[in-house]
């Protein structure tokens, strides 16, 4: 109950914030948002993020699959070889709209 009240206070809060910037505002923020997103330092950035996390995930996939082994129920693993199978059988983007390259 404490959460769902926390989250109402603060949608509130948001709420009244955002009436009071007004229109000009928002607009005024997604354009900076728009030009940070854009700037090639920040997305040479995002985009090294992103392989070193994919990287990271497979050896860390690689190193608890060879601790857990067979202890997998057969539901889980057939779930996660459909995962990677299609995310590596020519599929260019994942569900978040990023390139796998």
């Amino acid at each position: 109950m404490r959460y769902k009240l926390t989250f109402v206070v603060g949608l509130a809060l948001g709420y009244v914030l955002g009436t009071r910037a007004g229109r000009e505002r928002y607009e005024q923020l997604k354009k900076s948002a728009r030009q940070v997103a854009e700037n090639p330092a920040v997305r040479n950035t995002a985009e090294s993020a992103a392989q070193q996390s994919r990287e990271f995930a497979g050896k860390a996939y690689h190193a608890v699959s060879d601790k857990v082994g067979d202890h997998v129920p057969a539901s889980v693993a057939q779930r996660v070889r459909s995962l990677r199978e299609r995310n590596t059988n020519g599929a260019a983007e994942d569900d978040w709209g990023t390139s796998n390259s």
